[in-house]
C-alpha cells in the first residue's frame, strides 16, 4: 500500500510538473510530511532523491517535439540547472541547521507568498 501511495504522489508531481513546472516542493514535500509523517528535512531530502533522476526527460522531449523549446530555452535551462546545483547544496546546509518546525513554517510562508503573487 505504501508503494502505491508513493507512486500516486510521484504521478501527481509528474503531471503537475509537466503542466505547470512544479512538483518537488509543491507536491512531493507536503505529501511526504502529511501522509508519511516525515519531518521537513527528511521530506526535502527524499524529494531531491526523486528529482535527481532524469524524471523530466520525457516532459522535455514532448515540449521539444511540439516546438515549444528553442535553443535559447535550452541554454536558459542549463544555466538554471547550474544554479540549482549550487543552490541545493547551500539550501540543504541551511535547512539542516534550523528546526523542522521552523523550516515547515518558512515553507508555508513561501507557498502563501507564491500563491498571492500568482493570484494578483
Amino acid at each position: 500500500m505504501q508503494l502505491i501511495m508513493l507512486f500516486i504522489i510521484g504521478l501527481a508531481a509528474g503531471l503537475l510538473s509537466g503542466m505547470f513546472g512544479v512538483g518537488g516542493g509543491v507536491i512531493i514535500v507536503p505529501a511526504l510530511v502529511f501522509f508519511f509523517g516525515m519531518n521537513q528535512q527528511a521530506a526535502n531530502g527524499t524529494s531531491l532523491i526523486a528529482l535527481l533522476l532524469p524524471v523530466g526527460l520525457l516532459g522535455v522531449l514532448e515540449y521539444y517535439r511540439s516546438g515549444n523549446i528553442a535553443m535559447q530555452n535550452i541554454w536558459f535551462g542549463l544555466t538554471i540547472a547550474f544554479g540549482l546545483f549550487a543552490g541545493a547544496f547551500f539550501g540543504a546546509h541551511l535547512a539542516i541547521e534550523v528546526s523542522s518546525e521552523l523550516l515547515r513554517r518558512m515553507f508555508a510562508v513561501f507557498l502563501v507568498f507564491v500563491a498571492i503573487r500568482l493570484w494578483l
